[in-house]
Order: structure tokens, then C-alpha cells, then sequence
């Protein structure tokens, strides 16, 4: 059942500001911290300067693909509820998330089955569980089908090429959460009319179920 959505890869407060003010504003918006290899990825000084808006009744989620030490320390104060986190071992995500005191979402890359099934490794850390493809910055798609089967026990978001001319309620017997980036833009860049499809669709969804 879809109770929510994230948005990710907000990189500008002019685009920020129109989210967190929405109607139907979302659950998530997420920031790219330290993947330099992304069009999204915004640097420490950028982020201090945008997370000053108050988040209001959304959260703000650090995406964080195998951070060192470096990056962590430097969004350390910034105020994110949750870290998204690619590319870390179970007993890595344990460590950062008793030093920094942060929920979790467990980013797993899905490519087949065996990819699927890792998601047991991570269940003592995990407060959300996040299936997406192995794209990274790059918006692909992997089979949504894989995950029908599975049973966890915590929250279930969904990513991978997904595009708001979709029809979002195939995910509702497969996700909590849908999460979405390049489907909200226009030539690379956040698009506000697609954002503001995408949340009313999201909200329709949840009144309907």
C-alpha cells in the first residue's frame, strides 16, 4: 500500500521551497551528498545554505554512497532525519548509524534474485528498505517484479526509472514509498508541472486505498 513518496535530488531552494510548501508535500526529499558523479550532487557549503528552510512536514534524507569519514563529519549538524546509504556493509551502516544517530534507509541495487535477497543482511540496521536499480545518477530500470514476494517487516520504498506517466498503482501491492527523480525533470532539471503531478497522483493513490 503506498503510504508515501520521496523526492530526490533537490539541489536548489527555489525548487525545495515549492515542495515543502506543496499541498500534498512528500515524506522524503533527499539530497546527493557525496557522489560527485551525479548532475544532483550538491557540496557540504551548498547544503548548509539550503537546509536552513524549515522541512515543515517532510524529512530530509542524506544519499550517501560509501561515505568516509570526511563527508560524514561534515553534514554531521546538517538537519537530516535519515541517511541513505549505498554500498556499505551491514556492520559499516551499524557503526555510522550509533555514532551519528541517524535512521536508516538501506539502499540495495537490484539486478536479479540474488540481489533481492540481501535485504535479510541488513535487517538489525535497517529502518527502511529502499530497492533500486543499479543506475546510480543514471535513471534505469530494473525488474519491479522481483521484489513482489518478499516479506520484510519494515517499511518498502521503490525506485528505478520511474516516470509519472506510469501507472503508480501497479507499486501499490509492492511499496510503501515510491521514490523518484529523473521522472520529475525536464532536460536535467527539477520540472515544478511534474512535481505537481506526481504528488496529487501520490495523494489520489492514499485516498484511494
Amino acid at each position: 500500500m503506498i503510504k508515501g513518496s520521496k523526492i530526490c535530488g533537490i539541489s536548489d531552494l527555489n525548487t525545495l521551497n515549492f515542495i515543502i510548501n506543496h499541498p500534498y508535500p512528500p515524506q522524503f526529499i533527499g539530497f546527493i551528498c557525496n557522489y560527485k558523479k551525479s548532475s544532483r550532487y550538491i557540496d557540504a557549503k551548498k547544503l548548509n545554505e539550503l537546509l536552513k528552510l524549515d522541512k515543515k512536514k517532510s524529512y530530509f534524507v542524506a544519499v550517501l554512497v560509501k561515505p568516509d569519514e570526511d563527508i560524514l563529519e561534515k553534514i554531521r549538524y546538517l538537519p537530516f532525519d535519515y541517511y541513505q546509504i549505498y554500498d556499505c556493509t551491514p556492520e559499516e551502516i551499524k557503526i555510522i548509524k550509533k555514532k551519528y544517530n541517524k535512521k536508516i534507509i538501506t539502499a540495495l541495487t537490484i539486478k536479479d534474485e540474488s540481489d533481492v535477497q540481501k535485504y535479510s543482511l541488513f535487517s538489525e540496521i535497517t529502518d527502511i528498505y529502499l530497492f533500486d536499480s543499479k543506475g546510480y545518477e543514471k535513471s534505469i530500470a530494473f525488474n519491479h517484479k522481483l521484489i513482489e514476494k518478499i516479506n520484510i517487516n519494515k517499511p518498502l520504498m521503490i525506485a528505478g526509472n520511474i516516470q509519472i506517466n506510469d501507472n503508480l498503482e501497479k507499486y501499490k501491492k509492492i511499496a510503501d514509498i515510491i521514490d523518484i527523480s529523473g521522472g520529475l525533470e525536464t532536460f536535467g532539471v527539477k520540472d515544478k508541472s511534474k512535481i505537481d503531478i506526481f504528488l496529487n497522483k501520490i495523494k489520489q493513490i492514499h485516498n484511494e486505498t
